[in-house]
């Protein structure tokens, strides 16, 4: 049974004979990786007993085997409908104030799946490895993952490992994919939109891509600013549970909630209008967007959603989210307009003015992710 969630079996008793031993007992040698860790041989079978298994050890990945094996029946008992994503991480540098490259890839596959209602339960994990990488610097990301996966309920439950020649990539790149299972009262949608609606986010914004560009060191706050990389699964089920209808969600990434907001008016065919005044965004972002000539509603996130709540349900929605760690800095941040152009994002200025927000065009700011 699995230990993360005691209703849930990752795997009946006649397909994991050993659920929760470990198979092999390999132990890495080399302090740096080499082109053996990824020849399929001993070394590789070292390399993956030694960090992987025995960071994320559970009774589906012990096995070894090319899959993942569920019971359907167990996955039913959280809805009626399978979600998956998939997404890779590239970012640089692959470790940052408030979160690194392992963190960063559980907290968006989580949060991909949870944005669209799902109860996140499995992860995949393939990585793809600069030959020279040291051991202890995987370590390091594996284990954060290990974390991350462990606090957010989830297990990573297969993958896979490439090397590849020094020069051929940045370090580490990581992809994972994620399945969850969607309650059958949750049918969000981008397109479900309508007039009066209101557009709510759970605190600051911008606060990643700022944290990133500054990690680079083509700059030096006094100030230094946080990644808000966290997963966004329980913050989510309380909006879903104090707003039942609400008609969407999405993690506001790469492109930030202007994106985002973008998709929804062109999907429901509306406009939408947000308040400068409202819109939460720290002075330290601000002042280093005006230092770079940054616009901060395009800057990614990996710890803040938009979500479009019914008018009536959005003071319960704001105070739940508010009780929430994650979400007490949430805010009404505008509307969707009856009458507005259809597609149209538009913001309200503190000065009284209104300025078009439109899609952003190009990459702002490249391997933020």
């Amino acid at each position: 049974m699995n230990v993360l969630d005691k209703n849930l079996q990752v795997a009946s008793d006649t397909e994991t004979p050993v659920a929760s031993a470990r198979i092999r007992q390999g132990k890495l040698v080399s302090s740096v990786i080499t082109l053996a860790h990824g020849g399929g041989g001993k070394a590789m079978r070292d390399l993956i007993d030694d960090v992987f298994i025995d960071a994320f050890s559970n009774s589906s990945l012990n096995t070894l085997e090319d899959q993942a094996r569920f019971q359907l029946s167990d996955l039913a008992q959280y809805g009626d409908r399978l979600a998956m994503t998939t997404d890779s991480y590239v970012i640089d540098p692959i470790f940052f104030p408030g979160g690194d490259i392992g963190k960063l890839a559980i907290c968006g596959t989580v949060n991909d799946l949870a944005v669209g209602g799902a109860k996140p339960l499995y992860l995949t994990c393939a990585m793809i490895i600069e030959e020279g990488m040291q051991v202890s610097t995987l370590r390091q990301i594996v284990q954060s993952m290990a974390d991350t996966a462990k606090a957010a309920g989830v297990l990573i439950v297969t993958g896979d490992t490439k090397v590849v020649e020094r020069g051929s990539c940045d370090k580490i790149f990581i992809n994972t994919a994620g399945i969850g299972v969607i309650n059958k009262d949750y049918q969000l949608g981008v397109h479900k939109a309508q007039a009066h609606d209101r557009i709510l986010v759970n605190g600051y914004l911008g606060d990643h891509g700022a944290a990133i560009l500054n990690a680079r060191g083509d700059m030096h706050l006094s100030s230094p600013i946080e990644s808000d990389c966290a997963p966004l699964h329980e913050l989510i089920a309380v909006l879903l549970k104090a707003a039942p209808n609400t008609r969407f969600i999405r993690d506001a990434t790469r492109g930030g909630i202007a994106s985002v907001l973008n998709e929804i008016a062109d999907a429901s065919k509306c406009g939408i209008e947000i308040l400068e005044t409202e819109t939460p965004i720290r002075n330290e972002v601000k002042g280093f967007c005006e230092i770079l000539g940054l616009d901060p509603l395009y800057l990614a996130n990996e710890g803040k959603l938009v979500a479009v709540v019914p008018e009536a349900e959005t003071a319960a929605a704001l105070a739940a989210m508010r009780a929430h760690p994650l979400g007490r800095d949430a805010a009404d941040i505008g509307c969707v307009l009856e009458d507005g152009r259809a597609g149209r994002v538009h913001m309200q200025t503190s000065f009284g003015g209104k300025r078009i927000v439109d899609m952003l065009v190009g990459e702002q700011l490249p391997r933020i992710c």
